[in-house]
């Protein structure tokens, strides 16, 4: 008997740049890219307040603006905020990038190689 040798897995080291995507990709592409950022905003927001409130033991301040957060905690909420918002961001967008590559074989539409010899 023969056996069935199973089909490798696209990966993102094999994924060929895209020729010209169809207009249906690049509107699947579009529509999984946005709502990987609207995802990312989402969890971002959660896990900046919770992890506010597990070191502070206070609530995260809602308005940095006001005059009775002190300027030090305001600060340190915006960057602490602003890092997590940005990680988060990033992990969702690659991982639907990641996805789009499994499941196409191809690089989403309009991304480039970064390492064109490989």
């Amino acid at each position: 008997m023969a056996r069935r040798t199973k089909k490798a897995e696209p990966t993102l080291e094999t994924a060929t740049a895209p020729r010209k995507p169809s207009r249906s990709a690049r509107s699947t592409w579009k529509l999984m890219d946005r709502g990987s950022v609207v995802l990312g905003a989402l969890l971002a927001r959660r896990l900046s307040t919770g992890a506010w409130r597990v070191v502070t033991g206070k609530p995260a301040p809602t308005n940095s603006r006001s005059p009775e957060v002190a300027t030090r905690e305001a600060v340190v909420w915006a960057v602490v905020g602003g890092a997590l918002v940005e990680l988060v961001r990033m992990g969702t967008r690659r991982a639907a990038a990641t996805y789009w590559v499994r499941s196409t074989g191809d690089l989403p539409p309009g991304m480039k190689r970064v390492r064109p010899g490989k």
